[in-house]
């Protein structure tokens, strides 16, 4: 019985590490800037399709790189889903803040569509992206010391218009004269998966008890994602343009922080930390278009609960959540309390990951009564105000 239960509370502690990965960059960014990203599960996805993709490359070259091929994908992840929200921060949400209702459709529908794009993606795709990434933003820098002398959204419409016509233009010349539309998509609707590197593959063994080395090994990335969040925030000169921005906006930008590029670095940085989490998701299941829809209503409650833009509440909150959905939803209570009839019975009812949600959902929404601010409420003038 005990050793059931420690295994179970192992695994929903590894769990409650991947939300926390994941929660940080949503903290930091709902924090900062109050946008509500419904695309932070799809960066998520995308880390975690980056993880197949190198180990796939690694896989062919054999020896040490499949062994290693693990710390290269969480680099790799970082960075891809780090660009993919840097180019979403510029390109929708930065006409969208002080609106979290039109920042939630819009990220809402950035979501379907890198569901799809997953599912559909190919050389033409890839070079359509490409060409009106390269057209839009690049149109948007040169014409940027002109701003003053040509309406902005004049401007935004004019290019965004050019670039998807010069995108759609050589994606179906392309198509026609290489024949590249008719190869299959590089994914598809299927989920994939990850085979963790031999040395991740085992466990530790403490008597009874087994700790898989990808559980272990997830709870240790997760520490050094924290500390290492924690010290960028805290001692270095852009985490302390982001606590003051996040404290105050109009004073900090008064003062000469420059705090469009503030927005920019702290969503590239959470979009980053959602596929380092993706990364870490590909080593307990497969990996399917679908992936990040399973996380984004826990991380967003891991958010709310710990308190809006505060780190130790994420922590905190992560882990409970993630602890409390395992204990639920595998029976592990019902199984503590076999000799309460009545106690046993109700835990039953909920023991499925359905259902623990439910129950999970519910105790944070009595809670919220409770502490509407979430375990560490957020301070500063703009609150009190």
């Amino acid at each position: 019985m005990l050793a059931g239960f420690l295994d179970a509370l192992f695994n929903g502690l590894s769990i409650g590490a991947v939300l926390l990965i994941a929660a940080l960059g949503l903290a930091i960014v709902f924090g900062l800037m109050g946008v509500i990203n419904m695309a932070h599960g799809e960066l998520m996805m995308l880390g975690a399709y980056t993880t197949f993709v190198v180990q796939n490359f690694c896989k062919q070259l054999g020896g040490l790189w499949f062994e290693i091929y693990i710390f290269l994908a969480l680099i790799l992840a970082f960075l891809l889903t780090a660009v993919a929200g840097l180019i979403l921060e510029k390109g929708v949400i930065r006409y969208l803040y002080g609106r979290p209702l039109e920042t939630l459709l819009a990220t809402w529908g950035v979501s379907l569509i890198l569901q799809q794009f997953v599912r559909s993606v190919n050389w033409v795709i890839i070079a359509g992206v490409a060409l009106f990434c390269l057209f839009f933003f690049g149109g948007l820098g040169i014409l940027k010391s002109r701003a003053d002398k040509i309406r902005r959204r004049t401007v935004v419409g004019v290019l965004l218009v050019l670039s998807l016509s010069v995108a759609i233009a050589t994606g179906n010349f392309l198509g026609q004269t290489y024949q590249l539309a008719v190869t299959q998509p590089w994914f598809g609707a299927q989920n994939v998966d990850v085979t963790a590197p031999s040395w991740l593959q085992d466990g530790l063994s403490l008597g009874s008890l087994q700790l898989p080395y990808a559980r272990l090994f997830i709870i240790a990335l997760t520490i050094v994602c924290v500390t290492g969040i924690y010290i960028f925030l805290q001692h270095s000169l852009w985490g302390l343009r982001i606590r003051a921005v996040t404290q105050n906006r109009s004073m900090s930008a008064c003062l000469g922080i420059p705090t469009e590029k503030v927005d920019a670095i702290t969503f590239a940085l959470g979009s980053g930390l959602a596929g380092v989490a993706g990364c870490a998701i590909s080593l307990l299941g497969s990996v399917g278009p679908n992936t990040g829809q399973n996380y984004i209503i826990d991380t967003f409650m891991v958010v709310v609960v710990g308190g809006v833009g505060n780190l130790a509440g994420t922590v905190v909150a992560a882990l409970g959540i993630g602890t409390a959905n395992y204990l639920i939803g595998s029976g592990t209570l019902a199984l503590l309390f076999t000799p309460v009839e009545s106690l046993a019975n109700f835990f039953n009812f909920f023991a499925t990951t359905s259902m623990a949600k439910v129950m999970v959902f519910a105790l944070i929404i009595a809670f919220l009564q409770w502490k509407p601010g979430g375990i560490f409420p957020q301070k500063g003038r703009t609150v009190d105000a």
